[in-house]
């Protein structure tokens, strides 16, 4: 984005009665965010839901003064800001009417793939909860999703920290500009979250901190993604919040269930109670849902390698596989004895190693 174009966008921004959707609406309208403040108030007038007050301190000269010191923070800290229309812009955020007009990042972040997928959950997470994310990411890994998330307290940081483990790009959604981090305590992170991926925030340096901000945060969260996955919420939280948007996004919602008495269980089972969210009961969930295919299996004939070593859990499904026709994930591992989760996981490896292949309905076959 130029400079000058950047100038003008920060100084719409910055006039206090145009939002987001206003925003974009003028520039429509103008052809360019410098336009809208160089045509005449009569014809900004006529614009359908553009009234006196919206407009009003639009031609203030305090908005170019405040854009011009943003733009120097920008410069000065190397932070790339992305416009709405930029191709670089995440291409599911441009759908969503409410995106932000602009964007700022540090760090190496890339969301041309597809698969992206939001982690959001509890701050006071339990050890449970952590164990449940942790093998969520490291089973996910050998798709290669991309991992959102607040960069808060419990699941945010559980889900970040997982991702970096397994080399997979991650990218902190922060409720405050890039000048700042927030908690202080997550500052050590940054590094490893940076060369993982990065930080993207819609706010300016001079933005306050304020409570509101990571509401207002989480349509960023729900919106780049391709859907959201709820480890753990209480009856209230912001991850729900962020769900009731991911939907109204049209996105898919995923909640992992919990005991009915378990105080930190109660979102994601009135989520799954209100279909408002798929069940989440093992990870393989997820791709087998949003209909993911591995890669290394698109680029070659799928065919049954000579000589492959099986371990002795894999052999065990691959004999009994072996015995049926095609069989559903749930009744293998009843059959072999093991884990749906790990199941889930043996599958996939054995996936790789070209020894049985997925079917619609969770079936697998040998091949």
């Amino acid at each position: 984005m130029k400079k000058n174009e950047l100038l003008y966008i920060l100084a719409l921004q910055h006039v206090s009665k145009i939002g987001d959707i206003t925003s974009k609406k003028l520039i429509s309208h103008c052809g360019s965010a410098e336009a809208v403040f160089k045509e005449k108030t009569t014809n900004l007038l006529k614009i359908d839901g553009i009234g006196t007050i919206t407009i009003s301190d639009l031609h203030k000269s305090n908005h170019l003064k405040a854009a011009e010191d943003e733009l120097r923070f920008i410069e000065e800290n190397k932070i790339e800001a992305f416009y709405f229309t930029d191709d670089a812009y995440p291409n599911k955020l441009k759908n969503c009417i409410d995106a932000p007009l602009v964007l700022f990042q540090s760090g190496n972040v890339d969301l041309k793939q597809q698969r992206i997928i939001s982690i959001v959950g509890a701050r006071k997470i339990t050890t449970s909860g952590i164990a449940f994310c942790e093998r969520l990411v490291e089973e996910l890994a050998i798709y290669n999703p991309i991992i959102i998330s607040g960069f808060a307290y419990g699941t945010d940081i559980t889900a970040h920290k997982a991702a970096i483990k397994h080399n997979l790009q991650t990218v902190g959604c922060l409720a405050h500009g890039l000048d700042q981090i927030y908690p202080k305590v997550h500052k050590k992170y940054m590094v490893d979250v940076e060369k993982n991926g990065g930080f993207l925030t819609d706010f300016w340096s001079s933005a306050k901190f304020d409570r509101n901000n990571f509401l207002k945060r989480n349509r960023i969260i729900a919106g780049i993604s391709e859907a959201t996955i709820v480890v753990e919420s209480a009856e209230k939280g912001g991850s729900l919040v962020t769900a009731d948007i991911a939907n109204s996004y049209n996105r898919d919602v995923f909640a992992v269930p919990g005991r009915v008495t378990d105080s930190q269980s109660v979102g994601c089972n009135n989520l799954i109670k209100q279909q408002k969210a798929h069940l989440l009961s093992t990870p393989l969930d997820v791709p087998y849902l949003l209909n993911w295919q591995l890669d290394e299996l698109k680029k070659q004939p799928v065919q049954q390698q000579l000589f492959v070593e099986l371990t002795k859990e894999e052999e065990t499904v691959f004999e009994y596989l072996k015995t049926k026709n095609k069989e559903e994930l749930d009744v293998i591992a009843i059959a072999c004895k093991m884990p749906t989760y790990k199941l889930a996981g043996l599958l996939i490896t054995m996936e790789l190693k070209g020894v049985v292949r997925p079917l619609p309905g969770k079936l697998f076959e040998v091949i």
